[in-house]
């Protein structure tokens, strides 16, 4: 579905990804693993359109997304859900809402909020509510919800526990199960590398802008170097 090949991607003279390269395939749930500056981020970023790549390649079922804007690669089928969440805090639940679905003209809007709310019970409470005034377990949800609003194929998820309760984090984690068991395929990026690789099909382990490792999370997860680096085990 997603293959990326021979990403690199500079911040000025800082080269931020050295020639990366990874696919995803349709349904699947695919991590980025690494530390802070791995390169995780830029790589959603730059499949998302916000950053454009000095060479290679991202393609979309074939067809090259490069030089795409990021409204139009919403139109194509991907959404992203920034780290840090990024709602419109002076707008409604609701209006966050409906602003996720911007690229849309059908008249299914309605019933894709009401989706929403079957999804994350604790949002149709808060329908009303400005999105500054939320939790940060809330806020999380709501920025998944406003993604899952263009009726995504592919969501981009980064650091979706960053900052929550372990309560909120696990509840997270299985809603991206179930919007994945509804036919949405996923590339995340977790520091916490054991839920990530729960939920995952496959990852990556991104260090200093090159794919370091790769390969079927549960081979991942018993990988005597992941367990140390990300897994927390001496």
């Amino acid at each position: 579905m997603l293959e990326v090949r021979d990403l690199n991607v500079y911040y000025g003279e800082i080269h931020a990804l050295k020639g990366v390269s990874f696919r995803v395939g349709q349904g699947e749930v695919v991590t980025l693993l690494g530390n802070n500056g791995a390169g995780k981020t830029t790589t959603l970023r730059t499949v998302s359109g916000l950053l454009a790549p000095r060479n290679g390649e991202v393609a979309l079922e074939g067809t090259s997304l490069l030089g795409t804007a990021p409204h139009d690669v919403v139109r194509r089928g991907i959404t992203h859900v920034p780290e840090g969440r990024r709602v419109f805090n002076r707008l409604t639940v609701r209006e966050n809402l409906e602003m996720g679905a911007y690229t849309r003209r059908d008249g299914e809007i309605d019933a894709d909020v009401e989706r929403v709310f079957t999804t994350f019970p604790r949002l149709r409470e808060r329908a009303v509510q400005t999105a500054g005034t939320l939790s940060g377990g809330e806020q999380q949800m709501l920025a998944i919800g406003r993604a899952l609003m263009a009726r995504p194929r592919l969501l981009l998820l980064d650091e979706p526990s960053m900052g929550l309760a372990p309560v909120i984090v696990e509840q997270i984690f299985e809603t991206i199960q179930a919007i994945n068991q509804q036919g949405v395929t996923i590339l995340l990026v977790e520091q916490n590398a054991a839920m990530a690789l729960s939920v995952a099909t496959r990852g990556y382990v991104l260090e200093t802008g090159r794919v370091a490792l790769e390969g079927r999370a549960a081979d991942l997860a018993d990988n005597p170097e992941v367990r140390r680096a990300y897994l927390g085990e001496a």
